[in-house]
């Protein structure tokens, strides 16, 4: 099934995956479990951390502002806080790695603390766009400057008393509203954020489940408006994190497409704003059902069981897409392998991601044999109707994880060996890809 020569990987058809497995905990709830429970007063627990370098970035970052923040186990953290507003200049600069998630919410958290801090990170993370970020915090005083093109390294200089706004918001973006959250955090009065269309909401969640006083209210055509009283005073909490449906993501579309199988993969979160994929593979006529349904620390968990499935095309509505806007590498190689033409639009935002996703994965279906169409934000693609794609490519990365993972995917079900040129990305979200799809197969 694999072949390896130093970070280049191959990936084959070997059979069909059966069995159970795990995935690591869930991303975006680590950064925000690690940041909230910085911020609280006292002593915190969390447990099914992700493993993943994006990650550890967060935790190094807070360390060195003074966080106190050590290991249990191999996933189980505590975290001693300096209670909101106790924020420490660090040392050096901080490294961001290839987080952008990092990089963006330590913005927020940084900017309503009388503390001046210098973000860097990897040549990938260099040019992704910034300002979407800074050009909120610098209205509620902070001081913010970044590269000529928007971008890291940056430098930022808290406000030493921030103003509480009301954010409009004119692109769904869960970071943006996040970064603005954690700000509000040390910010005195009412900050309010009005989104255009409802993104993830595991920053709100977490918040509340640490104590601080925030509102969320509906509003017509979708929107939610939130509101968050500082300063807050957050209570330490004992966390458990459920695992990464976007990690799943990867195994699920390999039980879909590869003949034969049939997996469970346990303790995923369900957050109703994180399964676009889940719900498209679905009404694609994927075998996905979801048991064992229960709330954990205020987060909705299931156990998934998926069943190689008979997939039909299906077109994407830019609505859908900030509920899935992780996995649409992966939705790619799904709608390679389906009946029918699959199309997707209002992704632009794909153009800003680790890669240029959208340029990349065309030129990766490309290159295994898939018909594809690009335009300017989407791509149309031309399934296969079931039948392996004739692979035998090397596939470049673009150092992107998601590409990486997606394009290894696509190998088990290719006439010939795909390669990819670098899987040392994977780290960023999922260290143990590899392994797992090895242990199902062999199930």
């Amino acid at each position: 099934m694999y072949s390896v020569t130093k970070q280049q990987m191959s990936f084959r058809s070997s059979g069909p995956l059966s069995g159970e497995t795990v995935v690591p905990g869930d991303k975006s709830i680590s950064h925000r479990a690690l940041m909230l429970a910085a911020m609280a007063d006292g002593q915190s627990r969390i447990q099914g951390l992700s493993p993943g370098g994006d990650v550890r970035s967060t935790a190094c970052a807070l360390r060195a502002m003074g966080a106190r923040i050590e290991a249990e186990g191999p996933d189980t953290w505590h975290v001693d806080g300096v209670g909101t507003g106790g924020l420490n200049t660090p040392h050096a600069p901080l490294d961001m790695g290839n987080s952008g998630t990092s990089a963006r919410l330590l913005m927020g958290l940084i900017a309503s603390h009388p503390v001046t801090a210098t973000l860097t990170g990897d040549s990938s993370l260099s040019r992704r766009p910034m300002e979407r970020v800074a050009g909120p915090l610098r209205t509620i005083g902070a001081t913010i400057a970044a590269s000529p093109q928007g971008t890291l390294p940056l430098t930022i200089e808290g406000a030493a008393a921030a103003v509480p706004r009301h954010h409009r918001l004119t692109v769904a973006s869960a970071q943006v509203k996040s970064a603005l959250l954690l700000a509000a955090l040390n910010t005195p009065g009412v900050t309010r954020i009005t989104e255009p269309v409802a993104t993830r909401d595991h920053s709100e969640r977490m918040l509340r489940h640490f104590g601080a006083r925030i509102e969320v209210a509906e509003e017509p055509g979708g929107g939610r408006t939130i509101a968050l009283a500082g300063k807050a005073a957050l209570t330490p909490q004992d966390i458990a994190i459920p695992g990464d449906p976007s990690s799943a993501a990867f195994l699920a579309v390999a039980a879909l497409v590869v003949p034969g199988s049939s997996i469970v993969i346990r303790n995923v979160g369900t957050n109703p704003l994180r399964m676009g994929l889940f719900d498209a593979l679905r009404a694609m006529g994927g075998d996905i059902v979801f048991d064992n349904e229960r709330m954990v620390d205020g987060e909705p968990v299931a156990d998934m069981r998926v069943r190689h499935s008979a997939l039909r095309a299906t077109d994407i509505a830019p609505q859908a897409v900030p509920s899935m806007i992780d996995e649409f590498p992966i939705f790619f190689i799904a709608a390679a392998f389906a009946d029918g033409t699959s199309r997707t639009s209002g992704l632009r935002e794909l153009r800003v991601k680790e890669s240029d996703r959208i340029a990349a994965m065309a030129e990766g279906l490309r290159a295994i044999g898939a018909r594809v169409e690009e335009n300017q934000d989407g791509l149309a693609i031309m399934g296969s109707g079931g039948a392996p794609l004739p692979g035998g490519a090397t596939i470049a990365s673009c150092m992107d994880h998601r590409i990486a993972m997606s394009f290894a995917i696509a190998g088990l079900h290719c006439s010939q060996a795909v390669t990819i040129d670098s899987m040392a990305p994977v780290d960023t979200s999922f260290p143990g890809f590899v392994t797992t799809l090895q242990e199902l197969h062999s199930a």
